[in-house]
């Protein structure tokens, strides 16, 4: 049997003459081949598969796009850049928003108000149409059911379509444009800047750290705008330019800011920081306290703006280890060198506040000479040298008391400490700065022992000794430590 099949297999075929076994041989090769290359079709095909529903759900965690129903539309494919256009006519009410929240497939309904409704208007539910079909979804943000929606088209109006005149503000965050709604009302609208999913992260900050705060000395956030790949912040206007502007822009010889003004600036700040430390759970550490941040209204009252950077901290946790964000010469030098954030951070830019108004002068200023370059170094050393009236802005008209300027100076000296654990709390800042007899409390009982005159004596060298002290070290002293020399002082000036 097997000489029959090596007989045959080794005839010659008429393909080339080649032998049979030969013949057989390549057809099985290439069967194999085959088979193979089919594998390999379906393996990259299914491969292929996975990966754009991996790309598909990145995506829809970065921005996602708001799909409106193509009936309720109001604005044409290409609408004409009219300078003046006209208001839509207004909408029924009754529509219905879906709004997606999260992956899971849940959603809430958000019914939005009539056009110019209660707070400078509301969105009316219709807008452009995002791109392709699909179901209705939005940003992943826990609030969205909170406050107004704002159209895209209805911003546009507002801001007469983003023209350049109406810009207020901009930087690496976006850009701010003053708006007008159809009840007349004035508007700050934040144009986030879509930069790799920064516009989905800031506006998922800003709408869950401050979109139900009320509070006088923190700029309100009135409702949002999200449509396709826009996200726009909509805020009340305050309409008095901000705090650097007042400080260090073409003001003239004098200043408008007076030593009350000045405080009151500073006193508004510390409530509004307060209210977000101490007053919210989770507590609110804004990141970015600066002058530029400060907002100020026709009364001079202070406002905080510009969440973007905040971060959210339960009361469980101390501090939260973060990528170091904020601006360079007011950020806490913990948080710049280990990302330890907390509370006490935004205490230390605020200190850096106090002595900026106080002084005029910014926390960083090369074009000053060597020594002065750093506001903190040189203002700690303006007071070790007993020349705390030096450190006066020169635009001010008028100076304030030598107790109410050394005042302020402690109170900022405290708050700069290095030493995170011995910065006060925003509430005891506040107490400080109101409080009439601070840092004096300690020696009521020496003046009523010693009389007035010893005891105003005694008080300005209380005052001058703890300014001193927290100029010449990076601080200050515990209280316990304070307490105890101001008593051997006590004791001393007694036996004199």
């Amino acid at each position: 049997m097997s000489a029959f099949l090596n007989d045959e297999l080794s005839k010659k075929t008429s393909i080339f003459g080649l032998h049979l076994w030969v013949v057989v041989g390549i057809c099985l090769g290439a069967a194999v081949v085959l088979i193979l290359f089919l594998i390999s079709l379906w393996y990259t095909s299914k491969r292929n598969s996975n990966n754009a529903q991996i790309t598909q759900n990145i995506i829809s965690t970065e921005i996602k796009e708001i799909r409106i129903d193509p009936s309720r539309r109001t604005q044409p494919e290409n609408p004409v850049l009219d300078p003046n256009p006209l208001p839509e006519p207004e909408k029924e009410p009754t529509q219905r928003i879906q709004i997606e929240i999260g992956n899971n497939g849940k959603g809430h309904l958000v019914k939005p108000d009539r056009v110019g409704s209660g707070g400078g208007g509301s969105g009316h539910g219709s807008g452009e149409q995002g791109g392709g079909g699909g179901g209705i979804s939005g940003p992943e943000v826990s609030h969205l059911g909170w406050g107004h929606w704002y159209t895209l088209r209805e911003l546009e109006i507002a801001t007469n379509f983003f023209a350049h005149e109406n810009v207020i503000g901009e930087g690496g965050y976006g850009i701010v444009y003053r708006g007008i709604m159809e009840d007349n009302s004035y508007v700050a609208v934040k144009n986030l800047l879509n930069n790799r999913g920064q516009a989905e992260r800031e506006f998922k900050v800003e709408v869950e750290a401050i979109g139900r705060v009320r509070h006088k000395n923190l700029v309100r956030l009135l409702g949002y705008c999200a449509e396709g790949a826009h996200r726009m912040l909509v805020y009340e206007y305050v309409d008095n330019g901000n705090l650097e502007q007042w400080l260090h822009g073409d003001v003239g010889p004098y200043s408008p800011l007076t030593w009350e003004i000045r405080m009151n600036i500073i006193l508004g700040t510390a409530k509004g920081l307060t209210y977000l430390h101490e007053g919210l759970e989770p507590k609110v550490v804004h990141r970015d306290i600066k002058s530029s941040n400060i907002l100020i209204d026709k009364q001079w009252n202070s406002k905080v703006s510009d969440f973007g950077l905040a971060k959210l901290l339960g009361s469980e946790r101390s501090y939260v280890t973060t990528r170091v964000m904020g601006t360079f010469g007011y950020v806490a030098p913990e948080y710049a060198s280990t990302g330890m954030l907390n509370d006490r951070s935004d205490v230390y830019s605020f200190g850096i506040l106090i002595m900026e108004i106080i002084s005029g002068r910014n926390p960083v200023d090369y074009s000053r000479a060597q020594g002065e370059v750093n506001l903190v170094d040189w203002l700690k050393t303006m007071v070790s040298n007993r020349n705390s009236e030096g450190v006066l802005d020169p635009k001010l008209r008028e100076k304030p008391s030598s107790r109410a300027l050394k005042r302020a100076l402690l109170v900022a000296l405290r708050c700069v400490d290095p030493n995170a654990q011995k910065r006060p709390k925003m509430g005891h800042v506040i107490h400080m700065l109101e409080a009439d007899d601070f840092p004096f409390r300690d020696e009521r009982r020496a003046s009523r022992e010693n009389g007035p005159s010893h005891h105003d004596g005694m008080k300005e060298r209380v005052m001058d000794k703890r300014i001193i002290e927290s100029g010449n070290s990076s601080g200050y002293e515990s209280t316990v430590q304070t307490n105890r020399s101001l008593l051997t002082k006590k004791e001393i000036d007694d036996d004199e």
